[in-house]
């Protein structure tokens, strides 16, 4: 029997990681979704076809495997919805391509991964997207770095190999002030030890072959977005 909405908001997150995106009244009882493997979905009839009416239409579009670890993701992260994608560089492009295009100016935290960084400077600054990195102790003092044209502040606390923490919350609210998406790659700390969406981050990006994983079994990633994001283009969920 699956909770409802009200009682899981009250559990705990250890509570959450056993429920969460599971409903083993759709799976015969079984507690976890199996692995649905597959491209063509069939329609029940030519109606359904013609209107797509149906909760899921293509392999690459969407399993319910994919659709519960989604749902799974933004229920432990406090988001409105979540995108996987093959990995984490591959989340963080996707969250920068949803909110920034050419002519933009984007703030990048200078401790910052480093495929990161070599994404930005190789094939956002190709697309014409002007990126200007900041001390990730800066804090409020960001404001200044601020422009008519900064769409994005990437944040990554803590930052990789340098460990910097970041004041997340006055950084978001200078950026909202401003008109800015707040992305914020929350792959150390996951949305067990730090909720991203709680702290005013719009998009918070994942790497799950980290910590999720145990670095070892798979490539993941993942991007959840919160309710003024949820229905952008490329953060819309895979169902």
């Amino acid at each position: 029997m699956r909770l409802s909405d009200e009682t899981r908001r009250g559990l705990r997150s250890r509570t959450k990681l056993v429920h969460s995106g599971r409903d083993p009244s759709e799976q015969f009882g079984f507690i976890n979704t199996p692995i649905y493997r597959g491209s063509t979905v069939l329609y029940p009839d030519t109606e359904s076809l013609m209107k797509r009416d149906a909760r899921f239409s293509y392999g690459t579009a969407g399993t319910p495997t994919i659709r519960n670890l989604e749902e799974a993701w933004s229920e432990l992260s406090g988001a409105a919805t979540t995108a996987l994608a093959p990995s984490g560089l591959a989340a963080i492009a996707l969250a920068l391509f949803t909110a920034a295009a050419a002519g933009d100016h984007v703030l990048v935290c200078d401790s910052v991964y480093r495929p990161t960084r070599n994404f930005a400077d190789g094939l956002l600054r190709k697309l014409g997207v002007e990126i200007e990195y900041y001390d990730p102790v800066i804090g409020a003092g960001i404001e200044r770095l601020m422009r008519r044209n900064t769409k994005v502040v990437f944040l990554e606390a803590p930052g990789s190999h340098s460990f910097e923490m970041q004041d997340v919350p006055a950084i978001a609210e200078i950026a909202h002030r401003a008109g800015a998406c707040v992305i914020m790659d929350n792959t150390w700390a996951t949305p067990i030890f730090f909720p991203p969406h709680e702290r005013g981050v719009d998009l918070a990006v994942e790497a799950g072959t980290k910590y999720l994983s145990g670095h070892s079994d798979l490539l993941l990633g993942l991007v959840s977005a919160n309710a003024a994001w949820a229905k952008a283009r490329c953060a819309t969920p895979s169902r």
